[in-house]
């Protein structure tokens, strides 16, 4: 996937506690530059930024990737939801991926998607 002209990203597991990814990758994304539109319905905001309860809510126009980290049973659910509202660009930390969300975005034409790979480090390369 080609990270070059993502701006907005909305991360999907946006966490305020300081240990995990859904924090780290907030921090990171932010420091270099990007808009990160955090999502988890379990609070209102992280450090002043508002979180958005459901990808639904998300200003569908202003997103250019979604970075999941979060388990793959909410995973795919949410990666459903997120396809049919139209998002077409998903991108799947590690331990967020898995087989059944693999099959699934490969029978997707018209989506970009990345499995495995770390938003922070393929991010850092282009800095």
């Amino acid at each position: 996937m080609d990270l070059k002209n993502i701006k907005n990203i909305a991360l999907i597991g946006a966490s305020p506690n300081k240990e995990k990814f859904g924090y780290k990758i907030f921090k990171d994304l932010t420091k270099k530059g990007y808009t990160v539109y955090l999502v988890n319905p379990n609070h209102d905001e992280i450090e002043g930024i508002k979180t958005y309860k459901s990808i639904k809510d998300l200003p569908k126009e202003k997103i250019d990737l979604m970075v999941f980290v979060i388990p793959p049973q909410l995973g795919i659910k949410i990666l459903k939801e997120a396809y049919e509202v139209g998002f077409r660009k998903f991108w799947f930390q590690p331990g967020a991926e898995s087989e059944e969300i693999e099959n699934y975005l490969e029978g997707l034409k018209d989506v970009d998607y990345s499995l495995i790979k770390c938003i922070m480090v393929e991010t850092s390369k282009l800095l």
